[in-house]
């Protein structure tokens, strides 16, 4: 008798159930719920209007979304809920929820409802800036080892930035919250009744260490004496390591979700970490693009490096005998629908529609007919801020080069090329300092669907790129280590191992670096660096006073 697990992928708009054999991997049927909420970035339900920098989200949303997907993904693949042995899930992080002791949200609270502090902070909540700032200047004053593990500076997207901004912004709201938690944990939470807070998201965004814990709460007295016992007051000290069981359905949550009582839980993971094992990948050296929004990469080695501008290294954060390594870029995705939803002539428009494409498909075959330089254009992909190797998000985009010649897929050429550098300095960054890197790999929606994007990005790099074999490797991930959980006495496996050799793996497709453009970018990527270094460490911060202006005004 056959037997699947559900992997379910928690994403910035939507989420989405994945049905997966547990024998190969096959993927019998998938389902997505959009957020009715979607991001919060401008107001509250209430309409009342938030400040710049905000983004939030709608807990119900997460609820409601979850047991439409499973249902629906249950349906398409006419797989009975009996049928199924365990259930995993990833989310975006660091995504913050303040709770009741009972789990309970407390922007469900009548008190709180229109207070914008009670609702999830998404990870691209950025409005903490000024908390991550601070918390920075006193770990380094104090010499906190810690800050090394996290490339030397804590972004305002993780735990504790979001949380002192709580403290000092709405203290009604951090007096009232019995938990600060990850979403993620929160909604295994809901699934098994069990408070599971998970390794990987401890580990990368609330500068917790396997052997050291949480910094002291000396440290937390540093910053605000009213912070000196956040851990044991508002969080937990109880850690479980990626791979391990975080319970079973309950017979609540099986009514609610559409699921049977008694399905093995996984402790939560990220989306970008779960990603890894998804394409097979379970040693050292092989570094994981995940391409979205935003895109994350992941590595893993053998020896604990201290590499600057990183998101940090974790033990066992990606896979059980391994340091975990994470860097990133806030703005990929995001950063080509910006050029389309605002910069592209009604012309293009026109176009796109007599050839029955949509906008995106339209410019990548115009760029495609370009080659490296020919635009004239470079650009600095920061129009998100700077993930790594900065850890800025007071940075901003900027286009260089543009004449009154210039065209709209130029700009959209640049943009891409722009990321690609950005990969490309991280990646550099990683090797300088200890990692090694042999070979590339890609999942998310960009390198499924854009094969220019790609090919530009083994030019840039030099490298040879493999692509995951499944469109949706978050959701994949995570229903293999349902699949661990639920161990091969239950039909699944007893290691991560086992499940990536039977269930990951990339498709027959690999894009390969053309020397001659290799050449030219090669070029270019001098040009980028001096332009990162000049705008990014100081030189000359004319993005910041912008940005401040903005703020005034």
């Amino acid at each position: 008798m056959p037997k699947y697990t559900i992997g379910i992928d928690f994403g910035s708009l939507s989420a989405r159930a994945l049905v997966v054999d547990v024998a190969d991997g096959r993927e019998l049927a998938s389902h997505v719920c959009a957020y009715p909420h979607a991001v919060m970035d401008e107001r509250l339900p209430s309409g009342k209007k938030l400040k710049p920098d905000w983004a939030l989200q709608h807990p119900q949303d997460y609820l409601d979304c979850m047991a439409g997907a499973i249902r629906g993904a249950l349906q398409k693949a006419g797989v009975s809920a009996a049928d199924v042995i365990g259930l995993g899930i990833d989310f975006t992080a660091c995504t913050m929820i303040a709770t009741k002791a009972d789990g309970t949200p407390l922007c469900f609270l009548p008190e709180f409802e229109d207070n914008p502090h009670a609702y999830i902070k998404l990870w691209k909540h950025h409005a903490a800036q000024d908390q991550a700032n601070r918390l920075n200047a006193v770990a380094q004053q104090r010499g906190e080892a810690f800050l090394a593990r996290y490339g030397g500076k804590i972004s305002s997207e993780w735990l504790f930035p979001k949380i002192w901004q709580t403290l000092e912004e709405a203290p009604e709201v951090y007096d009232a919250a019995d938990r600060f938690m990850e979403t993620a944990d929160w909604i295994i939470w809901q699934l098994t009744g069990n408070e599971r807070r998970n390794s990987c998201t401890a580990g990368y965004k609330a500068m917790w260490h396997m052997r050291d814990g949480y910094p002291s709460d000396a440290f937390f007295k540093a910053l605000d004496p009213r912070l000196e016992h956040v851990v044991d007051e508002k969080l937990s000290r109880a850690i479980y390591p990626i791979g391990s069981k975080a319970g079973e359905v309950t017979a609540q949550a099986a009514e609610r979700f559409g699921l049977r009582p008694g399905i093995a839980v996984a402790v939560a993971n990220v989306d970008a970490h779960v990603s890894l094992p998804a394409v097979g990948v379970t040693d050292a050296g092989k570094l994981l693009m995940i391409m979205g929004t935003s895109t994350c990469h992941i590595l893993v080695g053998t020896q604990e490096k201290l590499v600057p501008g990183m998101c940090g290294v974790v033990q066992d954060g990606v896979l059980p005998g391994f340091l975990g390594y994470e860097a990133g870029q806030s703005c990929v995705g995001d950063h080509f629908d910006w050029f389309v939803s605002n910069c592209v002539p009604e012309s293009y428009e026109l176009q796109a529609r007599e050839k029955g494409v949509n906008i995106h498909q339209l410019l990548t075959e115009k760029a495609a007919q370009l080659k490296a330089g020919e635009s004239g254009l470079l650009a600095l992909d920061w129009w998100n801020g700077n993930r790594s190797v900065l850890v800025d998000v007071d940075l901003t985009g900027m286009m260089l080069g543009m004449t009154l010649l210039t065209r709209s897929e130029e700009i959209y050429r640049a943009l891409i090329e722009a990321t690609a550098f950005g990969t490309r300095k991280i990646i550099e960054n990683f090797i300088a300092n200890g990692v090694p890197i042999d070979a590339l790999y890609a999942c998310g929606g960009i390198a499924e669907k854009n094969a220019m994007l790609m090919q530009i990005y083994a030019d840039v790099t030099g490298y040879e790129i493999k692509i995951a074999r499944s469109a949706q490797s978050p959701a994949l991930g995570s229903a293999m280590f349902g699949a661990v959980v639920a161990g091969s006495e239950n039909g699944g496996y007893d290691t991560i191992a086992q499940a990536a050799a039977a269930m990951g793996g990339v498709k027959e497709t690999v894009y390969r670096p053309n020397s001659q453009e290799h050449a030219v970018y090669n070029q270019l990527y001098a040009e980028y660096e001096r332009l990162h270094d000049y705008f990014g460490r100081g030189e000359n911060d004319v993005m910041k006073r912008l940005k401040q202006l903005r703020k005034s005004n």
